[in-house]
């Protein structure tokens, strides 16, 4: 009679425990990017809130700071700014 006991009890706390975790992903809050900050520091620095300043921004979102880099300085940011602002775009909005 015990081993069914134990069996239960073993099954009860992995549903629970499994259970918890499904519920903490789910209430989580999403981790988004700041793209309006890399936009607003890259208007800082001289550009022009502008479709490729955005674009800009998206691929630093993405982890392409490099493509990021390269699309604000074409849009007239100064190299360091440009860097600051791609390093922005990917961290939670404030």
């Amino acid at each position: 009679m015990r081993t069914p006991t134990r069996i239960a009890g073993v099954l009860t706390g992995l549903a629970l425990s499994l259970g918890g975790a499904a519920v903490t992903a789910v209430a989580a809050p999403a981790v988004r990017a700041d793209i309006p900050a890399c936009v607003n520091m890259a208007a800082q620095a001289g550009a022009g809130a502008t479709e490729a300043v955005t674009a800009a921004c998206t691929r630093g979102v993405s982890g392409d700071l490099t493509g990021c880099v390269d699309g604000l300085t074409q849009a007239g940011v100064p190299g360091g700014a440009a860097g600051g602002a791609c390093r922005l775009a990917a961290l939670e909005p404030r």
